[in-house]
């Protein structure tokens, strides 16, 4: 209890500090394959913080060291955004980083900075005090999660040889625990008509028409999808619908729709596709799952199928049950035990890699992706004292 005291006081002491540096990222807007200026902003916080080590990957994620232990701890935060959306809906600059009220306000603020800043205060935390656990402690800052979330992990991963023992993702969980969360997976269906006069539909066949009856049924699907009592029932939702004809005197000879499929426990990616197969079996259409293959800021072109696998781990696991202590040590409660309800670099640090995962982070995920985001001060000191004091009971 005396470490957590000693702890909280620095995380307390180091406030004014946390809520600066994630003024300072938030100004500088971070695009998912933009991220470099926030990057090299990292950068220069976790060498200023005492880190042992600070390198940049061939993808762009951030990587700081601090100790040599056996047991290795990463505490994981994206540091791209979502644009600003229309401006009119902000009651404030969403990239002045305004230090207000108790807030620290501006894109990024929830959805994800606070993370990332709130672990290199943990980071300080520990040099100052000395890391009493046999850890070695990664602070990564990733890059291109909100166009492809666990990318920047499968490149962590399978390039970088980085496998912790666990991972602490700092994704909003308002000062909650969570343990995991539904899949999902972007699917594409195809439809091929044949155009004709449009004074003579008959003669051809509509593409749009196909389509429709498929989204009907798709609309039923949705229905009757697995449920978890965890993580609650698996989705699946037209997003876009978009056709083509030679003229708009014509039979349309060609539509696509997108689908937005949410994954419970129990479903994956084979029988996601199969249940949409099963619909259009009868039809002239084509069941693809889409590709992500962009460029990094460094000039990497790297990519992964559009399949984010569900994940979550039980309340007794190990991991879990260290967060728990680790939080009722530090506030003197217990925390709620929960689950996200959209993606998170979890998909593929547990999902694909089986790496055990914690989610606990500053900030409502209400917050994400909406106008006037801004994450409680409050929130960024506890997150950094319970990330330090993590590592010490892990």
């Amino acid at each position: 209890m005396e470490r957590a005291k000693q702890i909280l006081a620095l995380a307390k002491k180091y406030e004014q500090y946390t809520a600066e540096n994630l003024s300072k990222l938030i100004k500088l807007k971070s695009l998912s394959t933009q991220e470099k200026d926030v990057i090299y902003e990292l950068k220069r916080m976790m060498e200023e913080a005492g880190f042992d080590e600070v390198k940049i990957d061939g993808l762009g994620n951030i990587i700081g060291r601090i100790g040599n232990g056996k047991k290795i701890i990463a505490i994981d935060g994206h540091i791209d955004t979502v644009d600003l959306g229309n401006l009119q809906n902000w009651n404030f600059d969403p990239l002045g980083g305004e230090i207000k009220d108790g807030f620290v306000h501006g894109r990024g603020s929830v959805d994800q900075k606070g993370g990332p800043i709130a672990a290199i205060t943990a980071g300080r935390i520990l040099k100052e005090l000395g890391l009493t656990n046999d850890i070695t402690l990664l602070v990564t800052g990733t890059v291109m999660e909100e166009d492809c979330d666990g990318l920047c992990w499968k490149y962590l991963v399978e390039e970088e040889k980085v496998k912790p023992d666990c991972v602490i993702v700092t994704e909003p969980t308002n000062m909650n625990i969570y343990r995991g969360h539904r899949g999902r997976m972007e699917i594409v269906v195809s439809f091929f008509g044949v155009s004709a006069h449009g004074s003579a539909p008959e003669r051809g066949k509509n593409a749009i028409y196909m389509a429709s009856r498929a989204a009907l049924e798709i609309e039923k699907l949705n229905e009757r999808l697995a449920y978890d009592e965890f993580l609650g029932k698996g989705s699946v939702t037209i997003s876009e619908f978009v056709s083509s004809s030679p003229s708009l005197c014509a039979v349309a000879d060609f539509a696509k729709i997108h689908l937005d499929r949410r994954l419970t426990w129990g479903e994956n990616k084979e029988l996601a596709v199969k249940q949409v197969e099963e619909i259009v079996k009868d039809m002239n259409a084509k069941v693809e799952i889409l590709y992500y293959d962009e460029t990094a800021f460094t000039g990497l072109k790297y990519g992964m199928e559009k399949y984010y696998p569900t994940w979550k781990l039980e309340e007794s696991h190990p991991v879990i049950q260290t967060g728990i202590k680790t939080f009722t040590d530090l506030f003197n409660e217990k925390p709620v035990v929960d689950k996200w309800t959209f993606s998170t670099n979890g998909i593929s640090i547990n999902g694909m890699y089986g790496i055990p995962v914690i989610g606990f982070g500053p900030g409502n995920e209400v917050m994400a992706h909406a106008p006037n985001e801004k994450v409680p001060i409050d929130h960024l000191v506890k997150a950094s004292a319970f990330y330090a004091l993590f590592c010490e009971m892990y």
